[in-house]
């Protein structure tokens, strides 16, 4: 059992930082794309001949599957787009090379974008990564197995292990308040990375903690209780496709054919998982205990967060202290490019 824990945590090290906070008070590519320069030539017709490689950093993230999968069976390549998908191990990785123009896309959340934005729009979110869906959750509230917790009501005024100012504290915030906590009986901890909120949840020194897919399913496989999970309210912890501003003006016909061949190669995928199953550890999405069991959820079909998603979150993030102004949703959500 000590043995597949340490395995497990050993190869999640890479993916401890997706919900990592990346500075919410620094203002990420505030020249980010002063550098990008498009190589491609536009026709009469509107299409590009020598197009533009699309530089996308990308974190070991189940969200990103669907760009593996567009990538091996040439999706990107028959709708007229070159590919580099650039593997970072952190949310600060990614943004420090979209701040130095090293990257032109990434998968990341609403709250990274409203950072990014906060004086200006540098990037705009195009598409859903992914999310939650009716049959499979993307975050989980756990319990360890020695505390005791069964159930939603065991939660309050418990310490529960969180990535403050991140994805993972508001989605926490807004599960327990859909279950009629007040704000006194939330209680949490900040432990930023991963690994080591997993470790203390299976020694019993957390009694509760907030995990994603597919670390949460490690955890339970180590005997974690899950007692809430994301499954009826998607938008909270879902996961976007975002562009460089500046890349999206100057390769709009790229960013197009990109998210057709996003939209091919995510039909594929819901069609047939199993048929990508040698990806999860190609990739490293999923960790080694997991690859003989893990059941590779339902990715969203072509959308964008609504106003009302945003809003939500700018409210969450302004009332915690992590943004003091309006970050627009005008200019930030582009849903023009979508097939």
């Amino acid at each position: 059992m000590k043995v597949k824990l340490i395995l497990g945590i050993m190869m999640t090290g890479l993916i401890l930082a997706a919900c990592q906070p990346a500075s919410p008070t620094a203002n990420p590519v505030q020249n980010a794309t002063d550098t990008a320069i498009s190589t491609a030539e536009p026709t009469a017709m509107g299409t590009e001949v020598n197009p533009v490689t699309v530089r996308v950093a990308v974190l070991p993230l189940i969200d990103t599957l669907p760009m593996y999968v567009a990538d091996q069976q040439g999706f990107f390549s028959k709708h007229g787009v070159k590919v580099e998908l650039i593997p970072v191990a952190s949310a600060p990785e990614r943004d420090q090379l979209l701040q130095a123009g090293q990257a032109d896309a990434t998968v990341n959340e609403l709250l990274s974008d409203m950072f990014f934005n906060k004086d200006g729009v540098k990037m705009e979110v195009v598409r859903f990564a992914h999310k939650a869906s009716a049959t499979s959750a993307h975050f989980f509230v756990l319990a360890s197995k020695t505390s005791g917790i069964t159930d939603i009501q065991g939660l309050k005024g418990v310490e529960i292990g969180i990535s403050q100012g991140t994805i993972i504290e508001y989605v926490l915030d807004k599960l327990l308040q859909a279950n009629e906590f007040a704000a006194s009986d939330i209680k949490t901890v900040s432990v930023p990375k991963m690994p080591d909120r997993m470790a203390l949840l299976a020694s019993g020194e957390l009694k509760a903690a907030v995990l994603p897919d597919p670390l949460a399913g490690l955890s339970v496989q180590q005997g974690a209780v899950i007692i809430l999970d994301d499954k009826q309210f998607p938008a909270y912890g879902a996961s976007v496709i975002s562009f460089t501003k500046t890349f999206i003006d100057q390769n709009p016909q790229t960013v197009k054919g990109f998210l057709a061949a996003i939209e091919e190669a995510t039909t594929l995928l819901n069609s047939n998982p199993s048929q990508f199953a040698s990806l999860l550890s190609d990739k490293e999405l999923v960790p080694p205990p997991l690859l003989g069991s893990y059941i590779i959820p339902t990715f969203p079909v072509a959308g964008v967060p609504s106003q009302a998603d945003w809003n939500d979150a700018l409210t969450w993030a302004k009332d915690k202290g992590l943004i003091s102004v309006d970050v627009p949703y005008s200019g930030s959500v582009n849903a023009s490019f979508l097939p």
